[in-house]
């Protein structure tokens, strides 16, 4: 029987998230989010007309804004 579902396992986690996500996960407007991508702050990638943020991204620049 496979191990139940535990959202904390880092072998679960997403590596990218859509905008919409993103946003919802770091609580910042979607508008800084833009502005955070366009000066490299936080790294995505273009799939097609999809556009991925790297959580891994995400983290960092969170992490690098605690005091």
């Amino acid at each position: 029987m496979p191990a139940p579902s535990n959202s904390s396992d880092p072998r679960l986690d997403p590596i990218s998230v859509r905008i919409p996500e993103a946003v919802r996960l770091t609580g910042l407007s979607r508008s800084r989010l833009y502005e955070l991508m366009k000066s490299g702050e936080v790294e995505f990638v273009k799939v097609g007309s999809s556009t991925l943020i790297l959580v891994e991204s995400l983290r960092a620049f969170i992490q690098s804004r605690r005091p």
